[in-house]
């Protein structure tokens, strides 16, 4: 049995590209599930743990191929998953992690054009077998997301790629969505703030009535 069946905390994620406001979400989707009763921890990739966080910086400020990101990615996700994720699980909490693994095979796979074959063994190898048991991806054109960055940040390195390359990231997002529809669920990112929390207030709703943990 893999480790994944044996966990009774539940593993949400949240993925989109930069600007798609998946992140100004996370606080309200943390209350709605504290309100069920759960014990949440939230948290973040690349990141999570210091040598994660470490890890982190380096791949969003410093140049490198993409290959080299993968591996600083998955090695970060490594710790994290050890030293954060898999605990809290196995203690029955609900980990609400902004960003996983989708995000690697939509911003390096799709949109560096590396090849998702080296990233699925490397998936296999980090995660042996855990997967998030819903991912909510916040769906929005790149020319708004690009919009939205620039009125609040200045740019890494991977918000200062083009249009193209976010279009690319979005198209390796539907091919993950497109691949574990029952894990997968998107909200159109486009809409308003509320409109939005109406869309994923609503999944987590049908994905768990009243809180359900089952």
């Amino acid at each position: 049995m893999k480790a994944a069946d044996t966990c009774p905390g539940r593993f949400i994620t949240l993925e989109g590209i930069d600007g798609a406001g998946k992140s100004s979400h996370l606080a309200a989707i943390q209350a709605w599930l504290q309100a069920q009763g759960h014990a949440v921890l939230t948290t973040r990739e690349p990141g999570g743990t210091p040598l994660a966080e470490t890890l982190r910086e380096l791949v969003l400020h410093q140049p490198m191929d993409a290959l080299t990101e993968a591996l600083l990615v998955f090695a970060a996700r490594r710790d994290h998953l050890q030293q954060v994720i898999t605990p809290a699980l196995a203690r029955g909490d609900w980990v609400l992690c902004d960003r996983f693994t989708d995000a690697t095979f939509a911003y390096q796979g799709a949109g560096r054009g590396f090849d998702t074959a080296v990233l699925g063994q490397l998936e296999r190898w980090v995660q042996q077998g855990r997967q998030p048991d819903m991912t909510i991806w916040f769906d929005a054109p790149a020319a708004t997301a690009a919009m939205r960055r620039a009125a609040v940040r200045e740019p890494d390195r991977f918000e200062a790629q083009d249009e193209s390359f976010f279009q690319r990231v979005t198209a390796g997002y539907a091919a993950r969505a497109a691949g574990d529809t029952q894990r997968f669920v998107r909200v159109d990112a486009a809409l308003g703030r509320d409109a939005v929390w109406q869309q994923v207030q609503a999944a987590l709703r049908a994905r768990w009535p009243g809180g359900d943990s089952t």
